[in-house]
């Protein structure tokens, strides 16, 4: 087996929950509990859930944006949380982030070529002489125009400001790219846009992509190997194919019922999750889905499933599958 470019390793991230004016630590957050990813190079894996399942904690403690719990995060071999916060600045342009919600990632008052061109003046990548034409050819590669350079973020709309941030990352010409929701906050014709660009920068510069996402119809188009993550754990990973052709896991075939159907004679049983996901200070016994779960017996609250391989490399933690 060859050596994966990001390789997770039972990671944890819990944030304290205080009480009192002294701060006493009376409990804590489990916001990722025990996940495990491999990424091989130019691969795209597909992180899913429900919001509050932990998906972008688990994105930006890769990056060590946030601290870990416990756990190891590798980065082609090097385990970035033991590296000295300048080793870990010489890192930064090999792994970059693309937000939800580029507006907010834009400073309003910074020109987009300026915005784009930063962290290459930053982290010393080339002369200031050579950034506005690195510039154009990262706006070109992302659909925009040249004359885009001079523009404030406030003149474009949601899907070019997408665009700006995907040059933002792209411009660092970096090995992996953690896509946070990229296309949640756009038109549906927007989404495909954007997801067709991912696919061609992917094809053209050879990325690699963990993409997160609510929607398995998102991922479905982009994604080779897709993970379902339920109150910070990983209930399922498998090949997309086979994700969607035989789910095992309850929470992912409900997951999968709520997905459109194009073809409307092609009926797709519904299933309806009662109640609401519960909270990760407080996560319930044993499997954390039989709360919700249909077809939950005794043993899905008394023990915690065993996140096993099914079979051909189709991993599932659930004690009917």
């Amino acid at each position: 087996m060859s050596e994966a470019l990001l390789e997770v390793n039972h990671l944890k991230k819990y944030f304290p929950v205080t009480q009192g004016l002294l701060g006493r630590t009376v409990g804590h957050v489990k916001a990722v509990d025990d996940i495990s990813i491999r990424l091989e190079p130019g691969e795209t894996f597909g992180l899913v859930g429900e919001s509050g399942s932990g998906k972008s904690t688990v994105g930006r403690t890769i990056l060590r944006l946030t601290e870990k719990t416990d756990g190891e995060v590798k980065f082609k071999g090097v385990d970035i949380h033991s590296l000295s916060p300048s080793e870990m600045r010489l890192l930064r342009p090999r792994m970059q982030l693309i937000f939800q919600d580029p507006y907010s990632a834009l400073n309003p008052r910074v020109r987009v070529g300026d915005a784009i061109g930063e962290a290459l003046l930053d982290h010393g990548l080339c002369p200031k002489s050579e950034v506005r034409g690195l510039v154009l050819e990262a706006l070109e590669a992302c659909g925009l125009s040249s004359y885009h350079i001079d523009r404030f973020p406030h003149e474009f709309s949601g899907g070019q400001r997408q665009r700006i941030g995907i040059a933002r990352a792209l411009i660092l010409n970096p090995d992996l790219i953690i896509a946070d929701e990229p296309v949640s906050a756009l038109d549906v014709s927007i989404q495909a846009q954007i997801i067709n660009l991912f696919s061609r920068l992917q094809q053209s510069k050879g990325l690699t992509y963990l993409f997160i996402s609510h929607d398995l119809s998102v991922v479905e188009h982009l994604c080779t190997r897709i993970g379902v993550m339920y109150l910070g754990s990983m209930v399922e990973t498998a090949a997309r194919d086979e994700l969607f052709r035989q789910p095992l896991h309850p929470y992912t075939k409900a997951l999968l019922s709520a997905v459109p159907v194009p073809i409307p004679k092609l009926k797709r049983e519904r299933i309806v999750l009662k109640g609401d996901i519960p909270s990760p200070a407080n996560p319930p016994s044993g499997c954390k889905f039989h709360t919700r779960c249909p077809f939950a017996v005794d043993v899905c609250a008394a023990e915690i499933p065993v996140f096993r391989d099914a079979g051909g490399g189709h991993f599932v933690a659930c004690h009917l599958a």
